[in-house]
């Protein structure tokens, strides 16, 4: 793929995803197109969140002595809040901050529903827009000021274990929705100076794109007891006493469906998995002026039945050439392309087009088996995608003995670097400035080797990596 940045504003357009034309920089209009990819993906989401979670919804607005009230949690996100100082023209006593996230919205109400030991565990979470005035070089989808897809889970629990597991389970709940939309992933637990404000830890999904540069899709936080101490969010135990609470949180962006876009798309286009693509199938009619009116009537009957089987599917009949109809399928990403010709009706046969390998193979086409047929084939265009991205991820993982070998790599490949790391702060901290790019964070535990830059133990192999 050519200039990935230049590939990835221009198909966002080509294929109405967005528009980034808003009058504010750094906000976007989601067209009818990628609305569909997000709802699609937001469907897979809720349904597994559904399990056990509740779906709630909380204002946008919060109170500025609400937000003041968890220091440590402010001051990560003072330089990127929105406030709001007039309602009409009149000042207001009290500012009032766009949420940049909901901790400091939700938890006050927290307080006043947990009551009991009997109430635990509660898990909350809502899909809303999220306002970070982001200072950076703004990128659509990927490092924007408005996040119109901010997925966040709440959850409360009595102890210390709970808080832990459940930590566990939502890193299973990432997992499960990225192995459904094909997006290969590394799972880091976060240095401690680059956790979310407030937590004992993060835990992080980092997935990479085509440049080489990694993209955090998706983050896990213990938060222990900070919120509960600062917003008073007690229970009373089976004995009778009142204890602090143990909280989680974990978030989604609208960077999962750059990712979707990034990963799987090619030098024609989108190359969108079935579960998320707006058209799982287009049936585009080859005509000639015999036969017409039959190929036509066929395919609108095709349309039909696939249409009431559940398939997502489209009937391209547009009075244009065949041709400019493929181009334009093939650069939306539709999973898979059926040509139907009078011959083919004759001979009981299909040509279809798999967009995932861009290959022609003609069906036999039985009615009582198509359904499964064509469900078959949209289940293997799924694993090819999820295949394929994750060959490509884990050939773009690469060892490194020394700080001057990872800077040679990352100068030559990009890509993510593993090395055996101590553990200390400084120590890591002086590892990023020597290679430039930032540690991902602890991938997994480990006692055999070195540390990369000063020698002592390694305690852990790291990541380290480009990031967006």
């Amino acid at each position: 793929m050519s200039e990935f940045s230049e590939w990835f504003h221009n198909i966002l357009e080509e294929a109405e995803i967005i528009d980034t034309r808003y009058p504010i920089k750094g906000m976007h209009v989601w067209q009818p197109q990628g609305f569909k990819i997000r709802k699609y993906a937001l469907n897979l989401l809720r349904k597994l969140l559904d399990d056990d979670h509740e779906e709630v919804l909380f204002p946008l607005l919060i109170p500025e002595d609400e937000l003041a009230k968890e220091a440590i949690h402010v001051k990560g996100f003072e330089e990127e809040v929105y406030w709001i100082t007039h309602g009409g023209l009149t000042p207001l006593n009290k500012k009032l901050a766009l949420r940049p996230t909901s901790e400091t919205a939700m938890y006050p109400m927290l307080k006043l529903w947990v009551r009991s030991h009997s109430d635990l565990p509660m898990k909350f979470y809502q899909i809303v827009n999220t306002f970070r005035y982001e200072t950076k070089h703004t990128r659509p989808l990927i490092r924007v000021r408005e996040i119109t897809t901010f997925k966040e889970a709440h959850t409360i629990h009595a102890d210390a274990e709970g808080a832990q597991k459940q930590v566990n389970n939502a890193i299973e709940i990432y997992e499960s929705f990225f192995d459904q939309l094909g997006i290969p992933y590394v799972v880091t637990r976060r240095p401690d100076w680059d956790k979310f404000p407030g937590a004992d830890y993060t835990m992080a999904f980092d997935t990479l794109l085509p440049d080489g540069k990694t993209l955090q899709i998706g983050t896990v936080h213990n938060l222990g007891q900070t919120f509960a101490r600062t917003f008073e969010i007690t229970y009373e135990t089976a004995e009778g006493e009142h204890e602090y609470v143990y909280q989680t949180c974990y978030g989604l962006s609208d960077r999962v469906i750059a990712s979707i876009i990034g990963i799987h798309g090619d030098s024609s286009g989108l190359n969108l998995p079935p579960s998320v693509a707006p058209y799982q199938v287009v049936i585009v009619p080859v005509l000639f002026k015999k036969g017409a009116k039959e190929v036509l009537d066929f395919c609108s009957k095709l349309n039909d039945k696939l249409q009431k089987n559940g398939i997502r599917v489209h009937f391209d009949d547009r009075d244009i050439r065949a041709g400019k109809k493929y181009y334009e399928w093939e650069m939306r990403g539709v999973p898979l392309r059926l040509e139907i010709g009078p011959r083919d009706i004759e001979n009981k046969k299909m040509v279809a087009l798999r967009r995932d390998t861009m290959v022609k193979e003609t069906l036999d086409y039985h009615e009582e088996t198509l359904i499964d047929d064509l469900n078959e084939i949209l289940t293997n265009i799924s694993q090819n995608l999820k295949n394929k991205a994750w060959q490509e991820f884990n050939e773009n993982i690469r060892p490194a003995n020394s700080l001057e070998e990872a800077k040679d790599i990352l100068m030559k490949n990009k890509g993510i670097i593993s090395f055996g790391w101590c553990g200390d702060e400084s120590c890591g901290k002086e590892i990023e400035e020597f290679v430039q790019v930032d540690i991902l964070g602890l991938h997994e535990e480990s006692t055999d080797g070195k540390c990369i830059h000063c020698g002592a133990p390694s305690k852990t192999i790291a990541l380290l990596a480009k990031t967006y």
